[in-house]
Formats: C-alpha cells, structure tokens, sequence
C-alpha cells in the first residue's frame, strides 16, 4: 500500500530539528532508521502531515568515550555499534545484542536510539539499556535532559520522550573487564525474541563480585531482574549457583500470552536461558 501525502523535513541539526517538530505540532513523526515507521505508514496505520527525518544530523551517529561512559549517538545504526571498539571493549554485552538484531539489513539501516524510542518490549536492545544503567539524552524546545534506563521505559510503546522531544544521545557506563552474554530464543531466525536474557558480570577470583541482568518480552517494558542479581552476588561462578538464581527470573514479571509462546511457556524460558547466559558470561 502507498503511505499518505506528507511533507518531508530534514534538518541538518537537533536545534532545527526540534523547531521543525515543535511547528509541525502532534501531527508529526520522527524518522531515524525507518525499520519500524516505515512499515506503518505504508499499512497506513499512521497518516503524519510531516515526517522529519534525523538522518542529515552528523552528530547524531558518533559514538565516542566521554569520561566513565561511552556515548552514542541516537542516529549510530546497529552495524556501526555491534563493530565500535570503544562498545566492544566498555560496553560488550550491548555489542553482543546488538548483533543479534533482526538480519545485516536491518542492522546497517536501523538505528540504536530509533530501536529504544520505539519501545518494543520484543526488541532486544531495551533490557541491556536498563541492566547496564544507561542514560538517555532527551532534546527539546526547553533545552536538554537527561533520563535514566529505569524511568524511560514507561509502558507498551511508551517512553519518557515527551511532546516535541526528540531522543539524541544514549550514554552507558564502562563496564570495561566485565563478562557478559545475551541468550536469545525466536521461532525462526531474525525474529522477534519470545524470550531473551541480558547478564554482565563482575568476577572476583572465582565468585561473582556484580551482577546485572535484563529481561526481554517479560512484560510491558524491559524488566531488571534484580532477584537474579541478588542471589549471584558473592556466589562462585558454578552451574549450582546459576541454577539457583535462574529461580528468581520470573519475579516481578507479567508474560505476555500470545501466538507464539503461552505466558507460563514465556516464564519457563526466562529461568532456563537466565541460567545459559549467567553460565555463559562467566565462562
């Protein structure tokens, strides 16, 4: 199907472009990768006056070290992420999920802030942003804020990125020497997770000194699972030990039923990959 008639903006900075979104008023949409927009205008499930696309905004895309944290440009597509050495070395558990984003396609076209904003509680990149305590920088006609992970994920398809804001900069902590693994299960390749687990780790010797664990599809949001956290923490790095805590996965859920996997089907997969990717981060 053919989208409806709109008119196209691209500004060449976050100042115009917040000017360009503040003027077009509610009736306006934010393109950055496309991979989630452009299917819906197309369906015509969304008919926007004005599309205002980010993709001119070089600042947009670099990722670069900024004291203790590496920040990332909301426009940095996934390929650009999942391959950045500064990712790969501080912040490898988002490098990890990141490369396992729908197809090579997708992952050059679609971008790491477009995938947050969008809020698909599927997607894969939300439960790393939460376990790993990101911070997102939100642009608006007010000046610049910042959110943390565990206030910007507000419900299904909503976030904190308010009327006329726009999402310009995820900023994650070094977790440099830390180990970390994302356990993913789909029906079929380059599908959306039915279930998936972030884990980082800090060893100490043979125990877990820190631990930080996400869950994909597990609710509305991306959820931490913070009782997982709490019984790794002074634990030698064993199976026993993962066994036990991959227990604790399911607390603070609410799995979703669906067409592909039942709500209790949903918590036996959370407990059995919480219990993979704890095994598999600590080596």
């Amino acid at each position: 199907m053919i989208p409806a008639k709109f008119d196209y903006v691209r500004p060449s900075s976050v100042e115009e472009a917040v000017t360009a979104l503040r003027d077009a008023g509610e009736d306006a949409k934010i393109l950055a990768g496309g991979q989630s927009l452009l299917p819906v205008l197309r369906l015509r499930l969304a008919a926007p006056s004005v599309i205002i696309d980010l993709g001119g905004i070089a600042d947009l895309r670099r990722i670069s070290e900024d004291g203790d944290r590496i920040a990332i440009g909301a426009m940095a597509p996934h390929h650009d992420v999942m391959r950045d050495d500064l990712v790969k070395q501080h912040v490898t558990l988002l490098s990890q999920a990141t490369a396992t984003v729908a197809d090579p396609q997708v992952r050059h076209r679609g971008t790491l802030g477009g995938a947050l904003a969008h809020a698909d509680p599927a997607g894969d990149l939300g439960a790393v942003a939460l376990a790993l305590d990101a911070e997102f920088v939100i642009a608006g006609a007010s000046g610049t804020r910042t959110v943390g992970a565990s206030e910007f994920f507000v419900d299904y398809f909503t976030t904190a990125i308010g009327e006329g804001e726009i999402l310009t900069q995820v900023r994650f902590p070094k977790y440099t020497g830390w180990t970390s693994h994302y356990e993913k299960f789909n029906r079929t390749a380059q599908a959306w997770s039915m279930c998936a687990v972030a884990v980082a780790l800090r060893l100490d010797g043979g125990s877990i000194a820190e631990a930080r664990v996400g869950l994909t599809n597990m609710g509305t949001t991306p959820i931490r699972a913070s009782g997982v956290e709490a019984a790794l923490v002074g634990q030698q790095a064993s199976a026993d030990a993962a066994r036990a805590a991959a227990e604790h996965a399911t607390e603070g859920t609410a799995a979703p039923s669906d067409a592909d996997a039942a709500a209790d089907y949903r918590e036996h997969l959370a407990r059995v990959l919480t219990g993979r990717a704890v095994l598999a981060a600590a080596g």
